[in-house]
């Protein structure tokens, strides 16, 4: 079968034909690969940035963000049939922690995990894929137009949940704590897939969302934006010190930029007990130059917590699912809008090495 595989620490990614996997214990399904999302870490790969081929080879089949259909199971499988619809998680657990042994390789210890498409797995831009049923997330067919979006809501999804639980375990003795979101204020930084993801999730809680990027006010981002009841707030026109005075402080503030300097200037804007959880993964070693005396006082004195979040686990991904299927009932033109390009396996070099200007995601098709 042919599959699109990359020389990690080159530039040179190619259509290779491999041995079509099959199954080979009681507990694996196997897919027909219908779609993978581009996404940073795709590029970052095939510009010849962090990558991982599986131990003993030389060549790393990538993609991480997969969607597809049953073609087989095992005989032990009881999650899905043929013909279902699923997706396959990214990471695989080291083995060997806490986290990974109970299911959250999300929350590895020990950063010996591997993640397929990544690091030292090959991923899923094939047209068949096998693996365990305990890593399947089922898809309901009413969803197949945008299930590839699952991985990408997954990131938005664990992000949320997980600062929701720690804000009913701070201040549900006192507050809302079964949906602290509701009416709260959300600044999103980063108006990409993750972001975008972000922004759904937090209308379907019944946050006020705010956006924030350095696109133009009719761009299909911004105006995907307000479609769903957001407001857009262009970057270049505004210094990130003035947000809170102009348009309040925020509650909450979910991070999608990868940009260090402006991850840490959006700390200004969190409110009295807010919570600020980062996404995006700086590159490069440049120095800052922050008052960080202040921005320790601000984060002690308002009871501020900050977070990192990064991967997802199965929970989360089943958390996606809803996510996204809200998404279709409530704005399903808007939903859909997030993919931008489908471009054919055989294409696709342009689908990695040239994005458009208003693409938002751009899949690989496999079908």
């Amino acid at each position: 079968m042919k599959a699109i595989a990359l020389i990690p620490g080159t530039t040179e990614v190619s259509l290779i034909e491999v041995q079509e996997p099959v199954i080979s214990s009681p507990n694996q399904v196997k897919l027909k690969v219908w779609e993978v999302g581009i996404c940073g870490t795709d590029r970052e790969e095939v510009s010849g940035g962090r990558a991982d081929a599986p131990e003993g080879q030389k060549q790393l089949v990538i993609g991480h963000e997969m969607f597809g259909q049953v073609t087989e199971t095992g005989n032990a499988v009881t999650k899905v049939q043929k013909g279902d619809y699923g997706v396959f998680m990214v990471r695989r657990g080291c083995g060997e922690c806490d986290a990974c042994r109970n299911g959250r390789s999300d929350m590895c210890y020990t950063g010996n995990y591997t993640e397929r498409g990544i690091k030292a797995a090959n991923g899923f831009q094939s047209e068949y894929v096998v693996d365990e049923e305990q890593y399947l997330v089922k898809v309901p067919e009413g969803m197949k137009e945008i299930g590839v979006l699952t991985e990408p809501m997954s990131v938005a999804s664990k992000a949320i949940d997980e600062s929701m639980q720690i804000q009913q375990a701070r201040l549900g003795s006192f507050t809302n704590n079964k949906n602290w979101l509701e009416g709260k204020k959300a600044l999103i930084a980063g108006l990409g897939p993750i972001g975008l993801m972000a922004a759904f999730a937090l209308r379907l809680r019944g946050a006020e969302v705010i956006g924030l990027d350095i696109v133009d006010e009719d761009s299909l981002r911004s105006q995907l934006l307000k479609q769903i009841g957001g407001k857009y707030l262009d970057g270049r026109k505004i210094q990130v010190s003035d947000i809170d005075t102009t348009y309040g402080e925020a509650d909450f503030i979910f991070e999608a930029t990868g940009i260090a300097d402006l991850q840490l200037q959006l700390i200004d804007a969190l409110a009295v007990n807010g919570i600020y959880v980062a996404t995006g993964i700086p590159g490069g070693n440049r120095p800052l130059n922050l008052s960080a005396d202040s921005l320790m006082k601000q984060l002690v004195l308002k009871n501020q917590v900050l977070l990192g979040s990064v991967n997802a686990s199965l929970h989360h991904y089943q958390m996606a699912v809803a996510d996204l299927q809200g998404s279709l009932e409530r704005w399903p033109s808007v939903i859909k809008s997030v993919i931008t390009d489908r471009v054919p396996y055989k294409d696709f070099s342009r689908a990695l090495k040239h994005p458009t200007p208003e693409e938002i995601k751009v899949v690989v098709e496999w079908k």
